[in-house]
């Protein structure tokens, strides 16, 4: 059964490579971080502040894609944890069928930020982090 979680914290540091997002679950106590890349942060920093870009970013024209296409972003869903590595699916509606599409955490909450849309974690994923 999906988790329904929040983004609860970016940090973003200049002297490491490797930024961080805290993923918190909405009606209950666990969390959990995940490491991701500068562009990826920025990005979502960009968009919790609300920031406007004169021309769109990238998860910018991946969300105008989808609706562009008849599409719709449902939610996004962190669906499994792999040799150290999540992995997440877009979730969207499209013509009456709902399609997956494979996708980095980082990329996925991006958009789940842009398109003011769900996060789900797995289960699965949640007992594995948080050691249940």
């Amino acid at each position: 059964m999906p988790v329904h979680m929040e983004l609860r914290r970016i940090i973003i540091s200049e002297i490491h490579e490797q930024q961080v997002i805290l993923l918190r679950e909405v009606d209950g106590e666990r969390s959990f971080s995940i490491m991701i890349g500068i562009f990826e942060a920025t990005s979502i920093d960009r968009r919790v502040k609300k920031l406007q870009s004169p021309r769109p970013l990238t998860h910018d024209l991946v969300a105008n894609v989808i609706e562009s296409l008849g599409g719709e972003l449902r939610d996004i869903y962190i669906s499994e944890l792999r040799d150290h590595t999540y992995y997440a699916k877009l979730r969207i509606r499209m013509n009456g069928e709902n399609v997956e599409v494979d996708a980095r955490p980082s990329d996925a909450i991006a958009l789940a930020v842009t398109a003011n849309v769900p996060i789900y974690v797995a289960e699965d994923v949640l007992d594995e982090v948080c050691g249940e």
